[in-house]
């Protein structure tokens, strides 16, 4: 079921956002942790995203005929730039406090969210913004710097991702909502990059 899939991603975004939470209020972050985390992100928002695309193209098969499924296996770039991304997070001293590059759970929540071409033709651009030097804010807080005038950015952000939430609600698509607000948050990082 693709409703089922996206919210496995979903639930895996808040997931992977609380366990890094957690890890730094206890102090029991690693190096090992580190890579542990970036093997899950793989498959939860690289490797999952990039076959619920493939299925999405493959249930419009007849629009492609016979070059379906070849179609369909360029949805597994994203898995491949997901796991360079994160391999490059990994071995990047300038992402402590915010990223380059598009976070990979921002970029499987995008792609969860859209219809099977568009999937195909945004996840290409997506996969490239993984990979990109552009700057992105994060939401990683340091100790005691969680005040209003320090973090404007994040809380106005949160805010708006919220109103867009309720927004999208009333509407009767909350899904759709998500892929706004991380078309936002990339909007406002280009925007926002010094």
């Amino acid at each position: 079921d693709i409703d089922l899939a996206c919210l496995y991603i979903v639930l895996g975004a808040v997931f992977d956002f609380f366990d890094g939470m957690s890890a730094r209020a206890l102090g029991v972050s690693g190096p090992i942790g580190k890579e542990l985390d970036s093997l899950a992100d793989v498959v939860t928002f690289g490797v999952a995203p990039s076959v619920l695309c493939y299925s999405l193209v493959m249930a419009t098969a007849p629009l492609f005929s016979d070059s379906a499924e070849a179609i369909a296996l360029f949805a597994f770039i994203m898995a491949a730039f997901s796991a360079l991304r994160l391999a490059k997070f990994n071995c990047d001293e300038r992402q402590t406090t915010s990223f380059i590059g598009l976070p990979t759970p921002a970029n499987a929540l995008f792609n969860a969210m859209l219809s099977a071409i568009i999937v195909l033709v945004l996840m290409i651009a997506m996969s490239l913004l993984l990979i990109s030097e552009i700057p992105m804010f994060s939401f990683k807080f340091k100790a005691g710097h969680t005040a209003w005038g320090e973090n404007k950015l994040r809380y106005s952000f949160l805010i708006i991702a919220i109103a867009l939430i309720a927004l999208f609600a009333l509407l009767g698509n909350v899904a759709a909502s998500l892929a706004a607000i991380i078309l936002l948050y990339i909007i406002i990082s280009i925007v926002t990059r010094k």
